[in-house]
């Protein structure tokens, strides 16, 4: 595995399959699954060493949520709403998460394993060990992100946002987009292949002449 990479849940040998969402929830030790929440609101929700199977969320909020050592699998969370959270050693795993809002949260070692996050937003989040693989995020959002040991592999960023975010180190090579925008002054030291320079450079309104 590579150095750095997001460490992945500690989970229980044992679950019990009592889930139920409400305010002020402690949900620890749970497999939970094929149940839907969708357009309510839940405050201060806490979930430990659980996996949470087909889930559905549209439309939901969560506000202070927390969750560690969690496993997110085939979950419906479009458009859900929990900004300010924290998450940590938290997969999701084929998730839809269209349009989820994950601004201003706390994310440590985290992954993103084949989810669809078009217009997702990551932005004003602090990033340590996460990683995006084989994830659409088409008109996602990571405006002004605080990021160290970002891994991008395999992804759809057309049309993605990354204005005000230190680029440096920051590999995009395996990643698609022929679209994106950046500031110029956080270019320096990205890495990109030489189509991926010549699709930045044309978007910031270089001419170039063969």
């Amino acid at each position: 595995m590579t150095k750095n990479y997001p460490a992945p849940p500690n989970l229980p040998h044992s679950f019990s399959t009592n889930f139920y969402l409400e305010d002020e929830a402690l949900i620890e030790e749970v497999h939970g699954s094929d149940e839907d929440y969708s357009y309510l609101t839940f405050e201060n929700v806490i979930v430990r060493r659980s996996i949470l199977e087909k889930i559905t969320m549209q439309r939901t909020k969560l506000l202070r949520f927390e969750a560690s050592n969690t496993g997110f699998k085939n979950c419906d969370f479009s458009n859900l709403d929990w900004i300010g959270g924290s998450f940590h050693q938290v997969t999701f795993e084929n998730c839809k998460l269209t349009g989820c809002n994950f601004a201003e949260s706390y994310l440590r070692d985290c992954q993103f394993k084949d989810c669809v996050i078009n217009f997702g937003s990551f932005s004003n989040t602090n990033l340590k060990h996460v990683a995006f693989e084989n994830c659409q995020l088409t008109d996602s959002e990571f405006y002004e992100v605080t990021w160290k040991h970002l891994f991008l592999v395999n992804n759809q960023l057309d049309n993605s946002n990354w204005m005000r975010t230190n680029l440096r180190d920051l590999d995009f090579t395996t990643n698609q987009f022929s679209k994106i925008a950046f500031s110029m002054e956080q270019l320096n030291g990205m890495k990109v292949t030489a189509y991926q320079a010549l699709t930045i450079a044309t978007g910031l309104g270089v001419e170039i002449i063969e």
